[in-house]
């Protein structure tokens, strides 16, 4: 039986009392009462590629993420004679710039069938289930069961409703729910208020009941990723050419212009700075970039906006005035500690940067605004299969060996474009 499978333990947010509307029912103020155990909602985050297309060329621009919310709710039990004939579950989102894209009435719409999921949505909200599948169950079909109506779609105020007036069906107790969300890049939670209406018949006549207080609830966000957090990204280091060469008051004004270059060269690709952490070292930055992101997209733009904001920046300066920059990409897995990042990919980023052969192609192109250093595998990844420049022409191979480190990868530089008048 569906109703079996009722919310249990942790999986409950709480159990509410309710009450009849206005606070006076068909008996006065003591007439019928029931309850309702909401759940806690499940909340995964759904990558660009697996989006409806229609959302994907909204997500590139990086303001927003997405994410899928399972709801759940269980009514309790009624009196002898008494049963359930409409049924409303409504939530309002705290962010006002967070919105529902989508509702679905049931696994149907999203993909969630019998078998192997048939959409990139279906597939995510099964592995985020895990055990809790009594969730995506509530999801399929139920025969002698009014289908839902869904309201409040592109907004931060929306529900589901279920009713049977004529008492042709018979309302379960158990309620699932699925919507895809909108909500600002940076955003650390998601968090709301949940509210519950239903109506009953029984002897007396029907009687309408709600929540007295609607539920808040926040669900933190995490990245889809490995075990304790770790996830693949990409990760950037920059450092400025001759920096301990410059006086005070230079330094300063290097530290600001760096920032400002990098913050709208990541701009540029999609990248907001709410979407990441950059890491300050006086003369350079180390920046974790965003879970998912299309790295052939985002590397050409990003190299682009830095290449064209440096030439921009030093155009008319003294050679000895200029913020000429060592760049290095690096790709693995990586994950937040206590002080910084862990990670192969974020100590081996900084070997390509400080490398020699880095140092030399910078060196021996004065004019060039950035030299860049990359690993051989987004080499072979990404710049061999580029039609944006850098491409694969664009870049020569070099070996980076520090034997008292242990470090031996070969990778590849590409030199900036100059400084023209």
């Amino acid at each position: 039986m569906w109703d079996d499978e009722e919310l249990t333990g942790a999986e409950i947010l709480g159990h509410h009392t309710l009450g009849p509307a206005g606070g006076k029912g068909l008996s006065g103020p003591d007439g019928w009462r029931g309850g309702v155990r909401c759940g806690h909602p499940l909340v995964y985050p759904v990558p660009a590629e697996d989006l409806p297309v229609t959302l994907r060329g909204r997500a590139a621009l990086g303001h927003h993420r997405y994410v899928g919310a399972l709801f759940a709710f269980d009514l309790d039990v009624l009196e002898p004679g008494r049963r359930y004939t409409a049924a409303r579950f409504d939530v309002t989102l705290a962010d006002g710039g967070s919105r529902a894209v989508r509702l679905d009435l049931d696994g149907d719409e999203f993909g969630l069938v019998t078998g192997s999921p048939a959409s990139g949505v279906a597939a995510l909200a099964t592995a985020a289930a895990g055990k809790r599948g009594g969730l995506l169950r509530r999801l399929l079909g139920r025969r002698g069961v009014p289908r839902a109506w869904a309201n409040g779609v592109q907004t931060a105020s929306f529900g589901w409703s279920w009713e049977d007036p004529r008492g042709r069906f018979v309302l379960p107790r158990t309620y699932g729910m699925h919507a895809l969300l909108e909500i600002p890049a940076g955003a650390p939670e998601v968090a709301g208020l949940l509210s519950v209406q239903v109506e009953t018949t029984g002897p007396g006549g029907r009687e309408t009941a709600v929540l007295s207080d609607a539920v808040p609830f926040t669900e933190p966000l995490t990245p889809a990723a490995g075990p304790d957090g770790a996830s693949v990204r990409l990760c950037m280091a920059a450092d400025v050419v001759g920096y301990s060469r410059r006086g005070n008051a230079e330094t300063e004004l290097l530290q600001h212009d760096l920032v400002e270059v990098l913050g709208r060269a990541r701009l540029a690709a999609g990248i907001t700075d709410r979407q990441v952490d950059p890491q300050p070292q006086g003369d350079g930055q180390f920046t974790v970039l965003p879970y998912g992101i299309d790295e052939s997209r985002v590397i050409p733009a990003l190299l682009r906006e830095l290449g064209e904001r440096l030439a921009e920046r030093d155009r008319g300066r003294a050679a000895d005035e200029t913020m000429r920059l060592r760049v290095a990409l690096h790709r693995g897995l990586v994950k937040q500690g206590e002080n910084g990042w862990v990670g192969t990919s974020a100590i081996a980023v900084h070997r390509l940067l400080d490398s020699a052969p880095l140092r030399e192609a910078i060196k021996t192109n004065p004019s060039a605004v950035y030299a860049l250093g990359v690993p051989d595998v987004l080499y072979r990844d990404v710049i061999v299969h580029a039609v944006q420049p850098p491409v694969a022409a664009d870049f020569r191979a070099m070996t980076v060996e520090l034997p008292e480190k242990g470090f031996l990868e070969r990778g590849w530089i590409h030199v900036g474009p100059e400084v023209t008048a």
